[in-house]
């Protein structure tokens, strides 16, 4: 079954909500970057937001990055989305080894330890849309949750989960986020809050059935839900030699010059994907001119 996500209102459009299925693309970020369990589970979470915020974008070039700066082992997350499904992921320490917590679940919150999340819309405008918040708790949702009330003054539930296999694979990921808009009456945000309190882990509902779907019917349950999007989601990397000959075109002569003298050529490898480019002399030299023309 591939990763779907899913868009609808409810109780009378006084609620909107979000709800993704992601094993497969977190399953292909563990082999890429040969992730943990434990940096699995994290990157799992963050790229299940990412793509679900990532859908609340309209525009083909709009683009969601998601950053998390801790002081754990892990040091910094990134993922990426688009409006289109598509999201990329990467850290800085993939292969992070640490303790279970004592109920055996994976300590991401151990993993990541304190810091800060950003979330960063370039919607195409002259400064893309920019706001941090400290983390809370490190296990991703819950910070997310504050992020809502505290940068966007939208009152959010977002639930997040990874369950992996004794292989290391994954076997369940995905998750949900329901927003109350302004006009939301009370006994709506009263009826949401009940029904979150008793609400399973987002791996425990997918383990009974693995749909968007169901997940929103758990979370509403009670309310009236009109499904508005179906769409599917993938971990795709959209890097390029086109793209990296931009880069490289942008560092400046200063900076190409020492290349082909110090190097006589570049490789650069894509964070997200782990693609390599191979730049010859030559193919630098064309480059620097170009630079140069940019320059005049």
């Amino acid at each position: 079954m591939s990763d779907r996500m899913i868009s609808a209102v409810a109780a009378g459009a006084s609620v909107r909500a979000f709800a993704c299925t992601t094993r497969e693309l977190t399953e292909k970020c563990r082999q890429i970057h040969n992730c943990s369990p434990v940096m699995t589970a994290a990157m799992g979470r963050l790229m299940s937001a990412g793509v679900m915020m990532g859908s609340m974008m309209k525009g083909e070039k709009d683009r969601l990055t998601l950053q998390i700066a801790g002081d754990g082992p892990a040091g910094t997350l990134t993922v990426t989305a688009d409006a289109m499904g598509n999201v990329k992921a990467t850290a800085d320490e993939c292969g992070v080894v640490i303790p279970a917590k004592p109920n055996g679940k994976l300590d991401v919150s151990g993993a990541i330890g304190a810091g800060t999340l950003t979330v960063i819309r370039d919607l195409g405008l002259k400064e893309p849309y920019n706001g941090t918040v400290p983390l809370q708790t490190g296990e991703i949702a819950e910070d997310l949750t504050y992020y809502y009330a505290a940068s966007e003054q939208i009152p959010s539930a977002v639930g997040l989960g990874v369950l992996m296999n004794r292989d290391n694979t994954v076997s369940k990921a995905g998750g949900f986020i329901v927003q109350l808009l302004p006009f939301a009456p009370d006994d709506v945000l009263e009826h949401l809050e009940e029904n979150l309190k008793k609400l399973p882990s987002v791996t425990e509902m997918l383990s009974i059935t693995e749909t968007p779907e169901y997940l929103l019917e758990r979370v509403l349950e009670g309310f009236d839900i009109e499904v508005t999007e179906h769409s599917e989601c993938r971990y795709r990397c959209d890097c390029s030699r086109e793209r990296l000959e931009r880069v490289l075109v942008s560092l400046g002569e200063q900076e190409l010059e020492g290349l082909i003298a110090e190097q006589h050529g570049a490789e650069i490898n894509c964070h997200f994907c782990g693609s390599r480019y191979a730049f010859s002399e030559e193919e630098l030299r064309a480059l620097l001119q170009e630079s140069r023309k940019k320059a005049r």
